[in-house]
């Protein structure tokens, strides 16, 4: 489909100025947005997320009012509701992918008009793809003449379009498109082959850097998968200029790693979230997930190099420099999920060119980024070794020293729901029929009369997850969100007709309850299908959550100093809680919400929306958009938005206004795109 450009005015093809290095010996990716715009997805190269703006401050925050709106409805066959993606704004315009196709659009970012929109009908391989919907982002680069934005559509094709008209660049690859499906060392089909990409690419020095995500779940269908490589492009014409093996091949670091040959078929490990790059080393730092599949691991005997490890490479050929593997022979889903943040701090009067990485399981890993030294010691500890057949088992597992965990990590009867004495006992009675433990406690095989599956927090969602965190170069402080929710983790044999694995995530089936009713041999599955099938259960407590609050949480680390400074509940109480019959006359402070929730940071504030929606005191159904006194975490100001925080924030200055931009939906709510600004 081609793309139907609008005429961009005068004023907003103005000429880019490259910006100049910060001096003080800071390197020129960590010094947050630049030139009061956002070019990058994470603000920077360093995925710090912060703007150095402050025109927005805790004494106006509340007066923030709504200067455009972007319904994105008509971007597609149908509404979009969960709507993820960060703008970039360059120029005077912003950039955004949108819709169930994963269109591109640009619009003034003064008030929001559409300029120009490009749109890929992939047909039945969009419809066949791992990772639908609008995605998280796009990129953007300019050598001062020509202007590109790139992104990866759902069908897993890198496309080029020119910034200023969206037509695509017809020396780009074919005709402005690389297929990604190719050229990857591996075969795969072209329409169904199971890879794609929810995260933007990156680029950095004319380099293109993509990776590669898969279906989501618990309950893979073959032990044999797509294996999720990383490749670098050239910006200008889109060559391939290197491939990283995550499953190396023989002869190659780590192929040692993988027992009885399975690195043959084991497929994943990919880059799903994002990467970061040190323009100035040269170096270019991948999160890496686990291999097939999330929960049992017994077809892939072994530590599993570079499955949940944070890998250095070198940004031109791709060479490997250093990595550091944070799970061996991952069999909790604790993929590293968000961009690694470059960091400059110095620790017990030492300068250490750094990088923070947060993950999941609710700690930030803190390396050298030049050497991959931990800054603090990480201890191989002990760990459970679990009675799954056929399974492998690593001995130990990493342990960070500092920082401490950000939430909770394991399930003891201590993390559950206390609100009445006789909530207590109700959620103990309904803990008793799983098993509990420490952190990188194994899952089990469930059993109707216990255990059903392994407690595991925090969640195979996070903790962090995709949104990652967001660091103060000045202050050296770094901010995550993070979600208190508990995972079961039960395993169930197979019948070799859903998957061929011995072992898919689930929970035996009550021999009591009377057989399902016949369901149709077509039509789509119900919409829990998928929650049912990992085994995610009913962990409540007449409808209240069986672990205790805070269930959404930020949390200020000093990385000086490894330590925690401040956390608070972030987001009001939810309704269902708020108004139980059970908790009549109880006091209950504010207990946070979870999401999926990115934070900003800027000159003075720690902004965030939330996630779900609640009742506000004037009777209106929807979230809040809250700002933080980043210091000290004391909540400075709010504004209303109809809908939950779904992608994350970012600001930019024009026009001499600055401006707040993020993406919501939910619920019964299609997406939108919301900008504020003050009167």
């Amino acid at each position: 489909m081609m793309p139907r450009p609008l005429r961009l005015s005068v004023a907003l093809l103005v000429a880019f100025v490259v910006a100049i290095s910060g001096s003080n010996g800071r390197l020129s990716g960590q010094a947050g947005a630049k030139n009061s715009e956002w070019r990058t997805y994470g603000g920077d190269l360093a995925s710090t997320r912060y703007s150095p703006l402050d025109q927005i401050s805790r004494d106006n925050f509340s007066k923030l009012e709504v200067a455009w709106r972007f319904k994105t409805d008509a971007l597609g066959p149908r509404p979009e509701f969960n709507y993820e993606s960060t703008p970039l704004v360059a120029n005077g315009v912003l950039y955004v992918t949108a819709g169930t196709r994963r269109a591109v659009v640009a619009l003034d970012a003064v008030t929001g008009e559409l300029l120009w929109m490009h749109g890929e009908n992939e047909g039945p391989r969009g419809d066949a793809a791992p990772r639908r919907l609008s995605g998280r982002g796009l990129a953007y680069w300019t050598d001062g003449r020509d202007a590109r934005v790139l992104y990866v559509t759902p069908g897993y094709r890198l496309i080029a379009l020119d910034a200023k008209t969206g037509i695509p660049a017809p020396g780009f690859g074919k005709s402005g498109v690389v297929d990604l499906k190719e050229n990857d060392d591996q075969n795969m089909d072209l329409i169904t082959g199971e890879v794609g990409l929810h995260a933007a690419p990156v680029v950095a020095k004319d380099v293109v850097l993509v990776g590669a995500a898969h279906m989501p779940g618990g309950v893979p269908k073959s032990r044999k998968n797509e294996k999720g490589y990383v490749r670098a492009f050239d910006v200008r014409t889109g060559k391939r200029l290197w491939i990283f093996h995550t499953i190396p091949t023989p002869g190659e670091f780590g192929n040692d790693t993988w027992e009885k040959d399975s690195w043959a078929y084991t497929g994943n490990t990919g880059v799903w979230g994002q990467m970061s790059v040190d323009e100035e080393l040269g170096m270019v730092y991948l999160p890496v997930e686990l291999p097939t599949g999330d929960y049992y691991g017994g077809h892939r005997p072994g530590q599993g190099l570079f499955g949940e490890s944070l890998v250095a490479l070198d940004l031109q050929t791709g060479k490997r420099k250093w990595h550091y593997q944070l799970v061996h022979h991952g069999i909790w889903d604790m993929d590293i999920p968000c961009a690694p943040i470059l960091a400059d701090i110095t620790v017990n009067g030492r300068a250490i060119k750094a990088i923070a990485q947060p993950t999941k399981q609710g700690w930030v890993y803190v390396f050298d980024r030049v050497t991959g030294q931990p800054v603090w010691p990480i201890e191989e500890r002990p760990v459970a070794k679990g009675d799954v057949p056929g399974e492998w088992y690593s001995p130990t597992q990493p342990f960070p020293t500092k920082p401490p965990a950000f939430d909770r990590q394991g399930v003891s009867l201590d993390d559950l729901i206390d609100f009445t004495p006789e909530l207590k006992e109700e959620g103990a009675k309904l803990a008793s029929l799983y098993k509990l433990g420490p952190i990188f406690t194994p899952p089990v095989v469930s059993k109707w009369e216990g255990p059903r599956a392994t407690l595991m927090l925090p969640s195979a969602g996070g903790g962090v997850n995709w949104h990652g965190g967001a660091f103060d170069p000045e202050t050296k402080m770094l901010y995550v969100y993070s979600a208190t929710t508990i995972t079961p983790l039960g395993l169930v044999p197979t019948d070799g007709k859903r998957s061929d694995m011995n072992f898919i995530a689930g929970q035996a089936p009550n021999p009591n309850a009377p057989p399902p009713a016949a369901t149709p041999a077509a039509g789509p599955a119900p919409a829990n299908a998928a929650a049912a099938a990992e085994g995610g259960g009913n962990l409540t407590v007449q409808g209240l959550p069986l672990v205790k609050p805070p269930y959404g949480r930020i949390t200020a680390i000093d990385l000086n100093k490894g330590d925690l400074v401040w956390q608070i509940a972030h987001g009001e109480t939810p309704d269902n809680i708020r108004n139980h019959a059970a908790l009549k006359g109880v006091t209950i402070p504010r207990t946070g919400r979870t999401g999926r929730i990115g934070t900003l940071v800027t000159k003075t504030l720690v902004i965030a929306g939330e996630g779900g929606f609640f009742t506000t005191p004037n009777g209106q159904r929807g979230a809040m958009l809250r700002a933080y006194d980043k210091a000290t975490g004391q909540e400075v100001g709010a504004v209303y938005m109809p809908a939950p925080q779904s992608g994350s924030p970012m600001t930019y200055m024009m026009g001499g206004k600055q401006y707040l931009v993020l993406a919501i939906s939910g619920g019964a709510y299609s997406a939108e795109l919301v900008a504020f600004r003050l009167p």
